[in-house]
């Protein structure tokens, strides 16, 4: 009969890759023939074979053609596909010993062996290697035998140690016995994991640890590949260990998840070492150990962030007093004015004008302080010579200080340029000559030095939290009262203060910390109760000569209306409107925008603009994407980003790109005219 079981499109059934692999193969040029003229019994044959897990392959026909399972696919190795091929040519080497055990199989008689040695060629060398199998008759619809049946597994690893073992005893057969038992008894009660595998990682043995840890029985994993039991996102990282064990000798170790049969995961920490032509492998799992970690990962994370919400909560009540203060002292103005104004009592007004002025001025002190410890004040960065610096300062210090404190100022002339801000170091300066001052009540020395220091090498400073490299370092030391460890554990805190209520807001140090870290630096605090205190800062030391600032004269607010167009994108609206009223009064044509959207919209139409002067932080696009998406429409525009905090911002080099300029918040009407002239140049 040769009436097909199925069509070539639905047979096989079976899943895996053997059973496509049949269905994809050109049979037409095998002795078998088109797929779909199989007769029924050879088809039925096929799936069951296909369908085992049991290593398996068939022949049929005179001419042997060969087809297997996915189970016996590790078995051939390397060899050249043995699909659709007589089985004479695809096992060649050992042809002679299986020719008649396949012809008794034709004949109708079975054969089963064990631990057959055959020496086969597989891998590109001759090998020994041992099976036990059966060879059984496949007969078609009428019981004549037209092919066979090959069940097979391969016994190699356990046949060479029971030879091992017998070749042994000869001369030392109770020695070998108790070896053989301690090895038994290890293999089988190891709580760890045993596994034998070949260089080709195929599982040749496992120890009953293996079913115990994973789930996979002992039928389930032989003749598989070690790489298909590892987790997916491992699965490379153990295939490469693999590799690696069949080219070099050498122990490695691995720790990789592996699938358990119940579709979880188990962490095992491999160690392996090849050996006798085997991978021979020790497993033991630590996932215990991985979730115990895990669970530290958390409680160390829930701990930062309640440490977190402390800080917060110190700084927001600190924040609120402060801020307090200084909405009273301009509030109250802002009310007298208008009161004032109601009553013509015009002349009156300058001074409360002032009062306001001063408040406000303390509030933007305040906001650059916090800022500065948060590492998010933008920095203008450049050169600067320190002991010029120093040196202006000294009138300014000797007139904080007062008469009864001796400044003391040692600065050497080849002292190396440094990289900062400028204006912040004066501040840091003038800040810690106050802390000097007020540990002083009674008189005393204030001392400032500044000198070239190498931190890192042998031979020079060690600074700890300080990368090697050359520095500046200045240090302002004090004669006073100095410092308990409490006291000194804390100084850096914000709001934290030892002066009376009123006298401090306790973010000068803060302040000087948040600074130098920001500058690439490091501030060190040392001091002792009835000793004074010293305050050393390190600079990196700059490759460029120092800059110098040339002060700028008194800008008048207004001018000639220009032929120049500007662009005003600000989303608070009252800060908004002051910004294009003045410049308006500069002269300029003033367009103005709410949102990155809007401004994008405005600068995509018809309108051409000069410049663009756009605050950082903005609903929808920020200001930095305006500024490019402005500079694509108009090559030549010119740019100022207005910036109060901007997390990009803060170091400003890194920041802006190409003719864009930084102006920090808040600034005073002065302030914004400059920079526009400074980049628009003053109308004709």
């Amino acid at each position: 009969m040769t009436q097909s079981l199925s069509t070539p499109r639905e047979f096989p059934r079976a899943e895996g890759a053997m059973s496509a692999k049949v269905r994809n193969h050109d049979w037409e040029n095998t002795p078998l023939g088109p797929i779909g003229n199989w007769p029924q019994a050879l088809c039925f044959a096929v799936e069951t074979m296909l369908s085992s897990r049991f290593p398996a392959c068939m022949t049929w026909g005179p001419e042997h053609t060969m087809l297997y399972n996915d189970a016996y696919r590790p078995m051939l190795g390397a060899k050249p596909e043995a699909l659709g091929r007589p089985l004479s040519v695809v096992w060649s080497e050992v042809w002679p010993a299986l020719k008649p055990l396949v012809d008794k199989a034709y004949a109708g008689e079975a054969t089963f062996i064990e631990d057959l040695e055959l020496e086969i060629n597989r891998f590109g060398h001759p090998e020994l290697a041992y099976f036990t199998f059966c060879y059984s008759p496949l007969r078609d619809e009428l019981g004549t035998v037209r092919g066979m049946l090959d069940t097979v597994v391969e016994t190699t690893s356990k046949f060479l140690a029971l030879r091992q073992w017998r070749e042994a005893a000869v001369s030392l057969e109770q020695q070998v016995a108790q070896r053989t038992a301690d090895r038994n008894r290890l293999w089988q009660q190891s709580e760890d994991v045993l596994l034998v595998a070949r260089y080709d990682g195929t599982i040749t043995a496992v120890n009953p640890a293996w079913t115990a840890t994973l789930g996979w029985s002992e039928e389930e994993t032989l003749g598989q590949p070690f790489a298909s039991f590892a987790h997916v996102n491992d699965f490379l990282q153990v295939s490469a260990i693999i590799d690696l064990l069949a080219t070099e000798p050498t122990r490695r170790q691995l720790v990789a998840r592996c699938r358990h049969r119940d579709g979880g995961e188990r962490w095992i920490a491999w160690t392996a070492v090849p050996s006798d032509g085997f991978i021979q492998a020790v497993g033991r799992d630590t996932t215990e150990e991985h979730q115990r970690e895990e669970a530290l990962r958390n409680a160390e994370d829930l701990l930062r962030q309640s440490q977190k919400m402390e800080a917060v909560g110190q700084l927001t009540g600190g924040i609120a007093h402060d801020f307090n203060n200084m909405l009273q002292g301009i509030m109250l103005p802002l009310q007298i004015i208008r009161q004032r104004m109601a009553q013509g009592r015009h002349e009156e007004v300058d001074r409360y004008i002032e009062s306001g002025l001063a408040a406000a001025r303390r509030a933007a002190a305040l906001t650059q302080r916090l800022l500065a410890f948060s590492r998010r004040q933008p920095l203008d960065s450049r050169s600067v010579d320190l002991g010029e610096s120093l040196t202006g300062l000294a009138s300014m210090l000797k007139t904080t200080c007062g008469e009864n404190i001796a400044l003391h100022m040692d600065l050497p002339d080849d002292l190396w340029p440094a990289l900062t801000d400028a204006n912040q170091f004066e501040s840091a300066v003038v800040n810690l000559a106050i802390n000097a001052r007020d540990a002083m009540p009674g008189g005393g020395s204030l001392h400032i030095s500044a000198a070239n220091v190498r931190v890192g090498r042998a031979d020079d400073v060690s600074v700890p939290g300080l990368e090697l490299g050359e520095y500046v370092r200045v240090v302002v030391r004090d004669t006073g009262t100095g410092m308990t460890d409490d006291v000194i554990a804390r100084a850096f805190d914000p709001f934290f203060t030892t002066k009376p209520m009123g006298q401090g807001t306790g973010l000068g140090l803060s302040m000087i910390y948040g600074f130098m870290r920001q500058s690439g630096g490091i501030a060190i605090l040392e001091s002792a109760k009835g000793q004074g205190t010293s305050v050393s800062l390190y600079f990196a030391r700059s490759v460029h000569a120092p800059q110098t600032d040339v002060p700028e004269p008194e800008t008048n607010l207004s001018g000639p209306r220009r032929p120049d167009s500007a662009l005003v994108v600000e989303d608070d609206e009252i800060v908004r409107a002051l910004a294009v009223e003045l410049m308006r009064d500069m002269g300029f044509q003033v367009m103005e925008a709410s949102s990155g959207s809007a401004a994008m919209a405005l600068l995509s139409g018809v309108l051409h603009f000069d410049l663009l002067v756009s605050d950082v932080g903005l609903p929808g696009p920020n200001g930095r994407q305006v500024a490019d998406y402005a500079r694509e429409k108009f090559p030549g525009i010119k740019i100022i980003l207005m910036t109060g905090y901007a997390e990009q911002a803060a170091m400003k080099p890194q920041f802006l790109g190409e003719h864009m300029e930084l102006l920090v918040k808040p600034f005073d009407a002065q302030t914004l005219v400059r920079k526009v002239h400074a980049v628009m140049g003053q109308p004709l």
